[in-house]
């Protein structure tokens, strides 16, 4: 029996499919003690590259779902997730992480940084982890392009909050991602970083934040009530 996935292959070299992400009327839900719970409904929206998209709304709104569900980290009930022109839940495992390390960077609230790593180390490990042989010079590259290249070899607790968050920001750019997906960033300067990297790198940017600040930075700004979007 030929067990050949027929999925699109995530390395063709075919141009870049637009739009590069596309979120079809989905649906998601949970089970949480035997009841339904409806975090996302019926939501559609479109991104290219390069725009720059903040989803504004209280906790419990919806957003942070949508961001995992961009980034192939969750599926839909119903409805479609479709990135780089690939629908995400027609992917097997090892289809999903290779879209995960080469398509999408994902900055955590907490950061998730490995105290027992270097800076330096805790950037480079997603090339590590990719079969990249030598990744010390565009980790660097990227501390730079952040502004924290003379701590490259600090230790996460020697850092402040804002330093620790550049390099997460570091860390989910270090392979070069289409689609940037930001879970509550905080401050002026990371959303002015942000917004640089949008414009200057062409990386699509879809941030979660509860901000309305955050409008004077983006392209567009998305607000969501209950699952929905509403403006």
């Amino acid at each position: 029996m030929d067990n050949t996935s027929t999925a699109p292959s995530l390395l063709s070299a075919a141009p870049p499919v637009s739009p590069l992400l596309s979120i079809e009327r989905v649906v998601k839900d949970y089970q949480t003690d035997g009841e339904s719970v409806r975090a996302l409904d019926e939501v559609t929206l479109q991104m290219e590259s390069g725009e720059f998209v903040a989803l504004v709304g209280r906790s419990g709104c919806g957003k942070s779902t949508l961001l995992h569900l961009a980034g192939a980290m969750d599926f839909p009930t119903s409805g479609h997730v479709r990135l780089n022109g690939v629908a995400t839940d027609h992917l097997d495992e090892a289809q999903l992480t290779t879209l995960r390390r080469e398509k999408v960077g994902f900055i955590f609230q907490s950061f998730q940084l490995l105290h027992t790593l270097s800076v330096v180390e805790n950037v480079e490990l997603p090339l590590l982890l990719a079969g990249h042989a030598h990744p010390r010079p565009r980790a660097l590259d990227r501390l730079a392009e952040v502004g924290l290249a003379e701590l490259a070899h600090r230790m996460p607790h020697q850092l402040s909050g804002g330093q620790m968050q550049r390099v997460a920001i570091a860390r989910a750019l270090v392979h070069s991602p289409r689609i940037l997906l930001a879970d509550e960033p905080t401050g002026t300067a990371i959303l002015e970083l942000l917004r640089e990297i949008s414009r200057d790198q062409k990386t699509a940017i879809l941030m979660a934040t509860h901000s309305t600040e955050a409008a004077a930075f983006v392209d567009t700004t998305i607000r969501m009530r209950d699952g929905r979007i509403v403006d």
